[in-house]
């Protein structure tokens, strides 16, 4: 139960985000040049931009549909709680900036300009860093992509999810097939080579040859790179209601397996490298911002609801924590007024947690985890001697879904779709190991003792 839960945590401030990357061959990774340093002197920027239009059927996202405008107390508040968050960790480099939702789109430019001015008051923000901005193709957001590069973006994530009309009223989407076409060749104008399509399968109604259609029609328009995301019925939803009572159905389970088997194959076709469970891309585009994230790197959250994960030097801290924002808009803007964050929830990471966090996050990569990038988050229990001994771990091995050699742990090709399968075989395993470690080190230390005290 323990492994389990432990995915969870380490997945939850990431599944939202994941939406933005790209992904072919992977630059060098420069922190396993330089060392621990930059673990806690660089830090990736998230920021949250809680309101929407409607909310889409399928959709638990902490959103709200704004019922007055207060874009400019909330652009203020996103400004002071990235200025406070900033200041507490101490980092002296951004790295990167991805505005998320919600719909950020709706957002005015001068918003994003604005806390990219704050960032840059705070931290060395260099002008390459990439700075993303998911965008809802609907007119509207299309009409606003050329101010928003103008106010510092230099990377979209567009969320076209499908390219049929029928399956986006479904869904409940505001645009139309047409509508996302539109925008993406906008985005690619602006920002050629920068551009993530987000697209859904196993949705209602959907087949493996509508969706080798699909998938084929926007390989014609779409970008360097591509997400690709299972459609989930989330308890509460619209969507779930209709599925449990009988309006809807969607494929089943083998089908949706095959679908993702299909969009692999087609993708690594036309020169897209995967280079995670849900994201390909070609011509080494690959999103740095959420590389952080399965890389282990510290990121700050900003605004409601948003999950960060960082030291905080400035209140004396040395351990990575694991925080929260307060997910009401309203509420959130009144804590940052006053107190300058909206953080409601705080967890110290122990030494266990911060690597079934590594773990969890390394293992979505194609590349996995290397042997240098463990050895920053545990210098003294190497893959090998966490994971080279257990039996159930040997089996996976000898199964030839997981793979274990002088590069690192990764999964194989057909391992990386049943990672979901796997992962709690290691976290019971890095839990065993490091729990022996620790009665030993404890042993060792009650010996020591004995030895310079002799009665």
């Amino acid at each position: 139960m323990m492994s389990l839960r432990a995915a969870r945590r380490a997945l939850s401030p990431g599944v939202r985000r994941f939406s933005d990357t790209s992904g072919g061959e992977i630059v060098e990774d420069v922190s396993e040049r330089t060392g621990c340093a930059q673990l806690t002197t660089q830090a990736s920027l998230y920021v949250h931009w809680p309101y929407c239009l409607r909310r889409c059927s399928y959709c638990n996202f902490n959103k709200y549909i704004s019922r007055d405008n207060n874009d400019h107390m909330m652009t203020e508040c996103l400004q002071k709680e990235t200025e406070t968050l900033l200041q507490l960790s101490q980092v002296s480099c951004v790295t990167s900036v991805f505005f998320g939702g919600g719909t950020p789109s709706l957002a005015h430019p001068s918003t994003v300009a604005a806390v990219l001015e704050t960032v840059s008051g705070q931290a060395s923000l260099s002008e390459k860093a990439e700075v993303t901005l998911e965008v809802n193709p609907t007119p509207v957001g299309m009409s606003k992509l050329e101010d928003f590069c103008r106010a510092g973006v230099n990377r979209f994530s567009i969320g076209v999810q499908s390219l049929q009309d029928d399956d986006l009223k479904i869904l409940g989407r505001d645009h139309s097939s047409r509508q996302a076409l539109q925008t993406i060749e906008e985005a690619r104008r602006l920002c050629p080579g920068r551009v993530s399509v987000d697209v859904m399968f196993g949705r209602p109604k959907q087949s493996v040859e509508s969706w080798e259609n699909e998938l084929s029609k926007l390989l014609r328009v779409c970008d360097d790179h591509m997400s690709l995301y299972q459609l989930t019925l989330e308890r509460g939803t619209q969507l779930f209601k209709q599925v449990q009572g009988g309006e809807v159905t969607v494929p089943a389970e083998d089908v949706t397996a095959e679908m993702y088997q299909c969009a692999r194959r087609t993708l690594h076709q036309h020169g897209f490298l995967q280079y995670e469970v849900s994201n390909f891309a070609k011509h080494k585009a690959v999103s740095h911002h959420n590389m952080s994230y399965w890389k282990g790197r510290q990121y700050i959250g900003v605004g409601p609801g948003a999950h960060g994960r960082f030291v905080l030097p400035g209140e004396g801290g040395v351990a990575r924590e694991a925080r929260t924002q307060t997910l009401e808009p309203d509420v959130w803007m009144r804590e940052v007024q006053q107190r300058g964050h909206g953080t409601r929830r705080r967890i110290q990471l122990n030494h266990l947690e911060l690597l079934e966090e590594v773990l969890v996050m390394g293992m979505r990569m194609t590349e996995g985890i290397n042997h240098k990038h463990w050895e920053l988050f545990s210098p003294q229990l190497s893959l090998r001697e966490v994971f080279g001994r257990s039996t159930d771990v040997q089996e996976l091995l000898q199964s030839g879904r997981l793979i274990l050699d002088d590069r690192g742990l990764r999964c194989s090709w057909d391992g990386l779709a049943l990672l979901d399968s796997m992962l709690p075989a290691l976290l019971v395993e890095l839990e065993r190991q490091i729990s022996q470690r620790l009665q030993r080190d404890h042993h060792t230390d009650g010996q020591t003792k004995k030895t310079s005290n002799p009665r």
